[in-house]
């Protein structure tokens, strides 16, 4: 038995109503057949049956809710129910057998349970997540795979996430394609089980003689390869085009009309790839067009047309968290300048010790650790609002966010507890969570947390930027990069200094010009003369 799964219908819609049932338990119902209609916030939408089988059962009555991914019918695909009867009528006939026949070896017996393939479901991976994007494929059809082997990364809008084998076997299918969108509850994979491959051998040659005459007075041979490859412009044996709800989606986010793709598929079923090639302006798979027939070609695609390139994952994430806070934060902006030549020579003398213990020291660890010594004399600058806007929440622990430009987007991984760690400590946390995020691997709990964070703009060969804050953070600063300028000294004397330039942006609702000046100018201090950080350490 399968169990057909609410698809998902678009535009954000997570459940709808069962208006009318077309058909019911017991029934017989052909592939592309319509099946139900449902009812979103949008429109009524007509859902139809993905393969030919037999309805048993119908999991949600007419005027109730129907959930997105959730079960909606259950159905035996064709065949199915014949392939049942021969493994019982085999059953029956070892278990009646005599004495004789059981030792004799004529009569094989049946096949364990578990025979059949597996399909894998994506589960939930948490945090209201309801789709991620297949990043690659770490098997192939055919291989064969151990229990807890590595086998997709997946990109959610929140990180990478390694999914592994739930037991070892062989892969058969592929359900979604690298750079495809996958679902959660959905199929992602199909295997089939260890020593499942005997079994089903031994089911095979099992006798099946009550089962064959049915299955042969109701066969078909199947279409040739061309037949099924030759494109049809008719509406399909129920009156309408047929196509999957995933594809008249994609048609409806293209606004195009259905009747406009040639379907390459059976009974003219149009395709993702006919969508996909449709909006190229290129030739759609199909069969040659004959001299009686011939088949219009779309117009060629002019040189220089636009991409297009869905959003998702982490980038689609970034976008969304920035429009808020743009959106809903008043923000200001504060620049400086800090001479940043001391402590560019105390990182020279310190960087042998920490390689020698096999850490790398950037300026990064100074920057965190001089500003959560001032914090601690400016500690609105840890804090964040409540969501009715009416108190202030001051936070026990300085997790300094840093913002990494990684292979699956820009992500802002924390520093925990920075007032606490030594600048040893910060820069091994540092390099580490660097290495993740560039990876596009950072753990959910390094990206929670944050009070502050730091954009170190600088890296990339930017000077100045205006930086958006990271909700629900207060305060956020830019670094740019360190050049050096002639300044003037103590004597008046034209000296040669490495200059660094920062700017933050505040919470207008939280701190003022005046607040973030004095705590910038501390944190300035501790960094042009970092030996003064010596009297603070812990």
């Amino acid at each position: 038995m399968t169990e057909f799964k609410l698809p998902d219908i678009g535009e954000g819609i997570v459940e709808c109503e069962v208006v009318e049932w077309r058909i019911q338990e017991g029934d017989v119902i052909q592939e592309d057949q319509p099946v139900v209609e449902v009812m979103t916030d949008k429109a009524l939408v007509e859902i139809t049956a993905p393969e030919t089988g037999r309805v048993t059962k119908l999991h949600v009555p007419k005027g109730e809710i129907a959930k997105v991914h959730a079960p909606l019918f259950a159905y035996e695909p064709e065949g199915q129910a014949a392939d049942e009867v021969a493994s019982s009528s085999t059953g029956s006939e070892a278990a009646t057998a005599g004495p004789q026949e059981a030792t004799s070896g004529e009569v094989t017996p049946p096949a364990a349970p578990g025979g059949k393939t597996k399909d894998f479901i994506l589960p939930d991976i948490g945090e209201g997540i309801v789709e991620c994007e297949v990043v690659e494929w770490r098997i192939a059809e055919g291989e064969a795979i151990a229990e807890d082997q590595p086998v997709v990364d997946v990109m959610t809008d929140k990180a990478l996430v390694e999914i592994t084998a739930p037991e070892a076997g062989t892969v058969t299918r592929l359900y979604v394609a690298k750079g495809e969108i996958a679902k959660v509850h959905a199929p992602l994979f199909a295997y089939r089980p260890e020593g499942a491959g005997a079994m089903e051998e031994a089911h095979e040659t099992a006798p099946a003689a009550s089962a064959t005459a049915p299955r042969a007075a109701s066969a078909t041979p199947p279409p040739s390869r061309e037949e099924r490859a030759a494109p049809s412009g008719g509406q399909g044996p129920y009156g309408r085009i047929p196509a999957s709800p995933a594809v008249r989606r994609l048609v409806r986010e293209h606004d195009l009309r259905l009747a406009d793709i040639p379907g390459s598929g059976k009974d003219g079923r149009v395709l993702k790839e006919d969508v996909l090639a449709f909006l190229e302006g290129g030739q759609p798979r199909r069969a040659e067009p004959t001299e009686t027939a011939p088949t219009p070609r779309p117009a060629r695609a002019e040189p220089g047309e636009v991409r297009v390139e869905p959003m998702r994952g982490i980038r689609a994430a970034m976008a969304r968290q920035m429009v808020a806070s743009a959106s809903t934060i008043p923000h200001f902006q504060y620049g400086e300048e800090i001479d940043v030549t001391d402590l560019l020579t105390l990182r020279e003398r310190l960087k042998p010790e920490a390689e020698a213990q096999g850490t790398r020291v950037t300026l990064m660890p100074f920057f965190m650790k001089a500003m959560a010594l001032a914090i601690r004399d400016f500690p609105i600058l840890n804090s964040r609002l409540n969501d009715a806007g009416d108190e202030i929440h001051y936070l026990p622990s300085c997790n300094i966010g840093m913002a990494v430009d990684g292979k699956a987007g820009l992500m802002v991984p924390n520093v925990k507890g920075v007032e606490h760690l030594t600048l040893l400590e910060i820069a091994a946390e540092i390099q580490r969570l660097t290495a993740e995020a560039r990876e596009g691997r950072v753990a959910q709990a390094d990206l929670k947390g944050g009070t502050i964070s730091i954009s170190n703009i600088g890296a990339l060969g930017g000077t100045y930027a205006a930086p958006i804050i990271n909700a629900p953070e207060v305060a956020i600063v830019a670094i740019g990069k360190s050049q050096w300028l002639p300044r003037f000294d103590e004597a008046g004397e034209v000296t040669r200094r490495a200059i660094m330039t920062v700017t933050w942006a505040g919470d207008h609702r939280l701190i003022d010009g005046g607040t973030i000046a004095r705590f910038c100018n501390a944190w300035k201090g501790y960094l042009e003369t970092p030996e003064t950080m010596l009297l603070h350490l812990g």
